[in-house]
């Protein structure tokens, strides 16, 4: 689960890690209470930021809702300085209109929180990311001089600018780990000191928080060589929400994709895809293998949906609905193996989705294993028009015919 950067700052802080400080907002009533906030604790100049789960805000150009195709103001992130009134001006064009970055895609998100933060005097920029290397399973801590700048762009252009740190995680980060990332950043003096403590600090945020993803972008040395966070992106890891009580709370369904919140209401396991093909699989290595094999057959995956292990007639069909709540559907393909789940629970659902919810795509059917047998007859006897399929690859392949005849 992404959450946004006045939130990771947040977790971020209760290790000790230095954080810029701010307060974040979700109206423009707020904003003067937010600066006086920060006027107390002794700051005097700030940096008004949209909150969206992209990166790439400060480059961003912000459109109006009412009219996407009017510029409202060029950047989602911008240092104001002490001039109070220009931030709120400011913060009043990016509140409720849409901030479109090189990884929100054409539609872009809606701001719909700012954070007004401390403006910092700073003299380095500098990158530090940490995630799981499952080539080895081991942690690894990425650092590199390139800070402010996007990472994969670094790491195709100078990779040797990137430096990597292997984190066993039976054993922690190691003082002398630490120190080689201090070294490899050319920092010196008071700033390697300070370094050493922040990626302490930081690596034992990433493991007690379950983190799956903490990138600080960009990690500044200010004019008296402290190290601070000025960004933070943090991704947690769903399967340890048991131990963390408080971090369903943290999700911000305004950055969710609809149709994804909608099946997650079924227990289903959907993600949005940017294909024409709807898939309805139950497994989710068979899933990935199905939509490789679309792609391979020339077609192109809608979504990845997994119905599960103890798929029912009513689960099969709210997976109708949500594939084709997807209006680039243009065919959907059922591929179920019976193991846990009986292949003639499966066959019902298509028929009960089939009588209840209007299905104007062809759908492709395979079913094999537990009662695949029982499972065609009822789908032979029902009257609907399903094509049949046999194996995976004949699947994909009239699937993909399908999509030729609707065209």
């Amino acid at each position: 689960m992404k959450i946004h950067e006045y939130q990771a700052k947040n977790l971020l802080k209760n290790f000790g890690v230095p954080v810029q400080d701010g307060v974040a907002i979700t109206s423009i009533e707020e904003y003067d209470d937010a600066v006086n906030s920060l006027l107390n604790r002794g700051i005097n100049q700030y940096v008004v930021k949209s909150q969206i789960h992209a990166g790439g805000r400060g480059k961003g150009i912000v459109y109006s809702k009412d009219n996407k195709h009017e510029i409202v103001v060029e950047g989602g992130v911008k240092f104001i300085g002490k001039d109070v009134q220009k931030g709120k001006d400011y913060a009043s064009k990016l509140l409720g209109n849409i901030l479109v970055t090189h990884q929100t895609g054409d539609e872009g998100k809606e701001v719909q929180t700012l954070f007004i933060t401390e403006g910092l005097d700073y003299k380095k920029e500098l990158y530090l990311g940490i995630l799981l290397d499952r080539t080895v399973s081991k942690n690894v801590i990425m650092a590199s001089t390139e800070g402010g700048v996007e990472i994969e762009k670094v790491a195709e252009e100078t990779p040797e600018k990137i430096i990597k740190v292997w984190v066993d995680p039976a054993v922690g980060l190691l003082s002398y780990q630490a120190r080689e990332l201090g070294f490899g950043l050319g920092l010196e003096g008071t700033a390697f000191k300070e370094f050493v403590k922040f990626i302490t600090l930081l690596y034992k945020a990433y493991e007690v928080t379950d983190a799956s993803l903490l990138e600080i972008n960009p990690m500044v040395i200010t004019n008296d060589d402290k190290v601070i966070a000025l960004d933070a992106k943090v991704t947690l890891d769903d399967n340890a929400f048991y131990r963390h009580k408080e971090y369903p709370g943290l999700k911000d369904e305004n950055e969710e994709d609809k149709l994804e919140l909608e099946a997650a209401k079924y227990n289903l396991n959907y993600i949005k895809l940017d294909g024409n093909v709807g898939c309805m699989v139950n497994g989710a290595g068979l899933a990935m293998g199905t939509m490789d094999l679309i792609k391979l057959a020339g077609g192109s995956p809608a979504n990845f949906l997994d119905v599960g292990g103890t798929a029912t007639p009513e689960t099969v069909e709210n997976g109708f609905k949500i594939i084709l709540s997807d209006k680039h559907v243009k065919a959907i393909l059922i591929n179920i193996f019976g193991g846990i789940v009986r292949c003639d629970r499966v066959a019902l659902g298509v028929i009960q989705a089939a009588k209840n919810i209007d299905i104007p795509v062809p759908v492709v059917v395979r079913l094999q294993g537990t009662n695949a047998v029982e499972a065609k007859k009822i789908l032979d006897d029902s009257g609907l028009n399903l094509i049949a399929a046999t194996t995976l690859e004949d699947a994909a392949a009239k699937v993909n015919e399908s999509l030729s005849s609707v065209e």
